[in-house]
């Protein structure tokens, strides 16, 4: 959480810096924001418990957002959040003998549609002081999910201890809801909540049935494809359900973010176009002065 408060301190000292280098320029059109926030991210799976919403792991994002129009908005995001999950913590008695966990550092692309509740107004700094907005689209997300045996952080995906190789790249929907607040004529502070929806039930690397031990080359990959013996109880048979593949895995991302809006020539994009409509100008005119066609 310390570099992510970092990497936020960066994002609102650049924003000052350049807030400072146009302040002069406040009714210059801006319809570009730039967005960074941190948060919690809370995984819903196989392994997840009631209460992992109160151990919520740390989230941590940038993105662009442009407006269409004063109620309709295009972003795109880069997010980066950790998720965590453990038999151990359960209230289940079959949960707590099954003693399967991860931890997964990920990421995710994102690109979303933005519908705001409010009209923007005429000009950005007209703006109303309070927003609500709702928001979907699609992304896709990496996940690398991880184990704790005998001190040493395994990765899970490469031993396919339910013999499926599956990717660790599955398509993703986001969507959810948000509460914006005016902080000044270039600043927003928002409050945003959304849900993955995802195309695979191996976030956790637990969806299926167990495997013939028998059938791992590696001592690794059978003792982490059933950890009751760790706990003094007998292996389970191949076939033994070993999760539940009816229902996909998905995570909940609640993120705070600062959003300063961007002059639209910082891209240099108006500028260019600028110049387009002079040098148009310019030729339409030398053509009428001169009554005809230049060769």
């Amino acid at each position: 959480m310390r570099k992510a408060g970092s990497i936020v301190f960066l994002f609102i000292l650049f924003a000052s810096y350049a807030d400072a280098q146009s302040f002069y320029s406040i009714r210059r059109e801006r319809s570009i924001m730039v967005t960074g926030g941190i948060g919690t991210s809370t995984y819903f799976g196989e392994l997840a418990n009631d209460g992992d919403y109160i151990d919520a792991k740390p989230t941590v994002n940038v993105g662009l957002q442009y407006y269409l129009n004063n109620r309709i908005a295009l972003r795109g995001e880069i997010t980066w959040y950790q998720l965590k999950g453990s038999d151990s913590q359960a209230d289940d008695g079959s949960r707590m003998r099954r003693n399967l966990s991860f931890v997964s550092n990920n990421f995710e692309i994102n690109a979303t549609g933005i519908v705001n509740f409010f009209p923007q107004g005429q000009r950005f700094y007209q703006r109303p002081g309070f927003n609500l907005y709702g928001f979907a689209g699609l992304g896709v997300t990496y996940f690398n999910p991880k184990t704790d045996y005998q001190g040493q952080k395994v990765a899970l995906q490469p031993l396919q201890l339910e013999g499926e190789k599956y990717s660790r790249i599955t398509p993703v929907i986001p969507f959810g809801a948000g509460l914006r607040l005016k902080a000044g004529p270039f600043f927003n502070i928002a409050f945003e909540g959304g849900y993955r929806k995802l195309f695979t039930d191996y976030l956790d690397d637990v969806s299926n049935q167990h495997v013939d031990p028998a059938s791992f080359s590696d001592p690794i990959a059978s003792a982490l494809a059933d950890r009751r013996p760790e706990l003094g109880l007998p292996a389970v048979p191949a076939g033994t359900q070993r999760g539940n593949p009816s229902d996909d895995d998905g995570y909940f991302l609640f993120t705070v973010k600062v959003e300063y809006y961007l002059p639209d020539d910082f891209f240099g994009i108006n500028n260019r176009q600028k110049k387009l409509n002079r040098n148009k100008r310019k030729s339409f005119y030398r053509y009428n002065k001169r009554g005809g066609l230049k060769r």
